[in-house]
Order: structure tokens, then sequence, then C-alpha cells
């Protein structure tokens, strides 16, 4: 079995390289297909795999793709995986299940989310709202609303082609199964993906600090707004791991001096910061929520909204809790409501929430999937 990888691009890392990262161990030597790599914020990351770009790659499609998202579909047909390879397993969320491959080859994806600009009409407003050179208000012009329509249309069509080309289509989530049946018309089993256990653990001499942690890329969707806003008023200690186009937007909302954002931290440095703090905080709509598990692997419950793949990961009072609305207000509520049962999250007992998440099941139930091609 000759594999090769097919990944959409590698212009940040978070959840989803993560997850390559997995996989590609999985397969070594497989060489890895994407729209376009930052070799520098990759960092040395997927040693001995060849990585793969289009013939369009370069530093301005890099730094600007969201402004070439027209164009990106386009693209991933420039990237081919040679006939050589007889299994092509794709990881994706955008546009890495446009890259071709021979006829022959047997194709597993395991998608990540319908596309996200194709199916939800506020995203691409929103997306673009604080865009530094236009003066689009926060909710997004009505230009950019009314260009949307048609533009979503045609990636909804694109990519309904696109989701009939695998063999098996597998996810990450209940959440993201039931979308994927309804957008693509087509089943997809779920896989949920694991944690790195090699990083991310459990270790009884790391002592509780007394602040909370947000981790994660700074994008809109992601509400570091709402935890700012909440922790604002609280007063508690907070720190926010992660970097991306929203961190000056951010930097300018906090108020409070116990709030602290750290920008990229390791590997390292993060399993620290999450085995030492009180409660991850977890505000978003996530397809799945890796952060999460790490978090819980490392013996810090989270504090979640109860929605997307989180009520897959958090069971109430064992490794976590929910709140029901997306408001400072209610998560402010729910980090109160925390520390008045704090006693009750025993570090080890929290952790062992994360063992059905292991690197070992995650191969199994992979491969497997696989061997029904």
């Amino acid at each position: 079995m000759r594999v090769a990888l097919v990944y959409d691009y590698l212009n940040d890392y978070g959840g989803g390289e993560r997850l390559l990262g997995i996989v590609a161990r999985m397969f070594p030597g497989a060489p890895i297909y994407t729209l376009m790599c930052d070799r520098l914020k990759m960092r040395g990351r997927f040693p001995g795999h060849e990585i793969v770009t289009s013939s369009l790659d370069c530093a301005f499609a890099r730094r600007n793709h969201r402004a070439l998202i027209p164009l990106l579909p386009l693209m991933a047909a420039t990237v081919r995986v040679p006939d050589e390879y007889d299994t092509v397993v794709t990881l994706s969320a955008s546009y890495g299940k446009g890259i071709r491959h021979g006829r022959h080859a047997r194709h597993l994806l395991y998608c990540f989310t319908p596309l996200r600009y194709a199916w939800e009409p506020d995203f691409i407003s929103s997306k673009f709202s604080h865009h530094s050179s236009i003066p689009f208000n926060r909710d997004g012009s009505r230009f950019v609303r009314a260009a949307s329509v048609p533009f979503a249309a045609y990636l909804r069509a694109w990519e309904r082609r696109m989701a009939r080309q695998p063999d098996r289509i597998i996810t990450l989530s209940r959440f993201i199964a039931g979308k994927i049946g309804e957008r693509y018309g087509r089943e997809a089993p779920v896989v949920h993906p694991p944690v790195d256990s090699s990083r991310f653990f459990f270790d009884p001499s790391i002592s509780k600090g007394d602040y909370f942690l947000a981790a994660g890329r700074l994008m809109h969707y992601k509400r570091f707004d709402l935890v700012i806003d909440a922790f604002n008023t609280l007063g508690l200690p907070l720190k926010i791991v992660g970097t991306g186009g929203e961190a000056t937007r951010l930097q300018d909302r906090i108020t409070s001096p116990y709030i602290e954002m750290l920008g990229f931290v390791s590997d390292s440095d993060l399993r620290q910061l999450y085995a030492g703090a009180r409660a991850f905080i977890f505000p978003q709509v996530e397809d799945f929520g890796l952060v999460g598990v790490e978090a819980i692997a490392c013996g810090t419950p989270v504090i979640a909204f109860r929605g997307g793949g989180a009520a897959e990961i958090v069971d109430e009072g064992k490794t976590g809790l929910f709140f029901d609305t997306q408001s400072p207000e209610c998560l402010a509520e729910a980090v109160r409501h925390f520390i008045a049962s704090e006693s009750r999250f025993e570090p080890a007992r929290v952790a062992s929430g994360a063992l059905p998440f292991s690197p070992e099941s995650f191969t199994r139930s992979f491969s497997a999937q696989l061997a029904l091609i």
C-alpha cells in the first residue's frame, strides 16, 4: 500500500494540523499534498514527510489566502497526487478535497466540516468585517453580503461535486456527521480525533495556579471576545494562548489588568499552562474541539458552551460543566458556579476522562474505516 496524504493548507498550526501529525505518524514517509505551506510556521513539523504544494504557492498567497478564496478551488485542481499512490487519505475542512489523484486510487476523506464559506451565510461577511483596508462594519457590509450569495452558491455546487468522489467519508463528531448527511447526502461514521498523549498528559507534580485559560487560533468564531468581556467583569486572572488575525482587536478589548495574552507558546509550555489552570474556557461552537480534550488530559476541567463538538467531549460534573447562552453574563455565571464546586474536579479523575480519545483508540478506528474501502 502506497499512501499519500492530502491537507487543505499549512499556513498555521492548530487542532487540524495536530491531527494531521498523528495521521502522518501512522504512514511514515507518506508525502503530504497541500495548496500552500508556510514552512516557518510549521517549525519543522512532519519530519520525514515531503510536503508538495500548488504551483501557485507563494508568500503573497499564504499571507492573503482569504482574499483568494474564489481562486482556491482552481488552485486545488493544480495539485495532483501521482498515479503510483494507490491510497489517498484526505483531511479537509475546505479546499483540499479538490486536490486530484489517480482514478484507481482508493480515497478516504476525513471531513472536519463542510466548507463554512459555502454553507454558513454570515461566515463570509463576519470574516471580512474587520478588514483593515475597507470600512466594513462589525457585521459586514451590504456589498459583502450581496456578493456572498452567488459566491456561496458556486462553492456549494463545487463542494457537492468534490464530496461525491471519495470512496468513504468519515468525520470527527456526531455534530458534523449530521451536517454531512444534510449537505452531501452521505453517511459519515464518527472517528473522534485523539489527544497527543506524548505531549499532553496528567503530571501530578504540576500544582494548580490561580488563573483560567483559553487557547486556540484567534479567529472571530472562536469567541475570545466573549471570554475577555466576561473576565473583564469577573476580575479574575485569565491567560489567552494563540495567534491570529483577531489579536490586535482582542488586545484592545481588554480592560482588566488580570488578563494576559501570551501569543504562541510551545507544546511543552502549553501543557504546563493546561495543567496549572483552574479551568479551561471553551466558549465557541466547534466542530470537535481538540484543545478541550488536551486540557482534560492534563487534568483541567472545561467550562464549555453547550453546542457543537463540546457536547461529545465534556462529561458534565466530571470533566467540566456547560453554559447555555453565548453571552459574557452567562459565561461569568458559569465561572462562578465552577468556583463554588471546584473541589469536585479532582485533577487525576478529570484526566481519566480523556482515555476514550487515546491515539491507540483513534488508530484502531481509523484503520478499520480505511480497511472498509
